[in-house]
């Protein structure tokens, strides 16, 4: 029985590579050999060494992404492939275009890999800028984002900064006009937010004050936050809102585990801030 064009191909791949970096090998040495004076060939031997096994790594990392991406193609419909021939029109639209598809597919390893290589090359400072790469101005729900909490009951009991996103933030303070918002219940739960995020130290960035954390009675009063500051980006859970805003706010992220649909090619979605900027949701 033959064998499976992929695995075939798959093992095509691997012998090519094998071959070039046998003649790799044999280069550097004939090469050392012509030089007019010695060359420490176990010197040498180990610097080739280390650029082949880079070379593998790299080699690996896109033979691990080129499945992910075939089956990603083949599952996007029309209208998300309208979305990434609009994005195509700029270069780091299509680079978040393409991050927030690929958290809709794919295995925990290829995101493992993806997340690797990029927080391995970039600090947190680069990460920030590059992914809001046209945010002047950031608008940001509070809960299930910056804080532990998910419900406005939940901030009547106790008010917690997740410590894995602090960094990001404040970092957001840094490089845009950032407003926080969130829908309370009562002036206690606005104190103990106040306060959370005092003893967190946001406000330690002379650019954000608490004159930035806003509050609303009803998720209605959110939309009009953010309709009437006009953000470059929004940052929401609410799947509803996301939706309303999409034809007045030029991008959106919508935070959620579900992966629904995204409602237009300006919104994009992951599991958590952290990860849509590349950070380990546990760092």
């Amino acid at each position: 029985m033959a064998s499976p064009p992929s695995s075939s191909s798959s093992d095509s791949s691997r012998d090519e590579l094998a071959d070039l970096l046998q003649r790799f090998m044999e280069s550097i040495a004939g090469f050392s050999a012509r030089l007019p004076f010695p060359v420490d060939r176990q010197r040498l031997h180990s610097i080739a060494t280390v650029v082949v096994l880079t070379c593998s790594i790299v080699f690996a990392w896109k033979f691990l992404k080129a499945p992910r991406q075939h089956r990603r193609r083949q599952r996007q419909a029309p209208e998300q492939f309208h979305a990434l021939s609009d994005a195509s029109s700029h270069p780091s639209t299509m680079v978040q275009g393409l991050e927030a598809f690929s958290s809709s597919g794919g295995s925990r390893a290829h995101d493992v890999v993806d997340d690797f290589f990029q927080a391995a090359s970039l600090t947190i400072p680069q990460l920030v800028q590059q992914k809001f790469f046209e945010g002047r101005k950031v608008t940001c729900r509070l809960l299930g984002i910056v804080l532990e909490e998910t419900n406005p009951d939940d901030l009547q009991k106790s008010v917690t900064v997740k410590s894995s996103v602090l960094e990001i933030l404040l970092e957001m303070t840094k490089c845009c006009d950032l407003y926080l918002m969130e829908r309370i219940l009562d002036d206690e739960s606005e104190e103990k937010v106040i306060s959370a995020l005092k003893d967190a130290g946001i406000f330690t960035s002379g650019s954000f004050v608490s004159d930035k954390v806003l509050f609303c009675s009803t998720e209605n009063g959110r939309v009009s936050f953010v309709r009437q500051l006009e953000p470059d980006w929004h940052i929401d859970t609410d799947f509803e809102i996301v939706s309303q805003l999409a034809r007045f706010i030029k991008y959106q992220l919508h935070i959620s585990l579900t992966r629904p649909d995204l409602p237009a090619s300006n919104v994009f979605c992951s599991t958590s801030l952290e990860r849509f900027i590349g950070v380990p949701d546990h760092c």
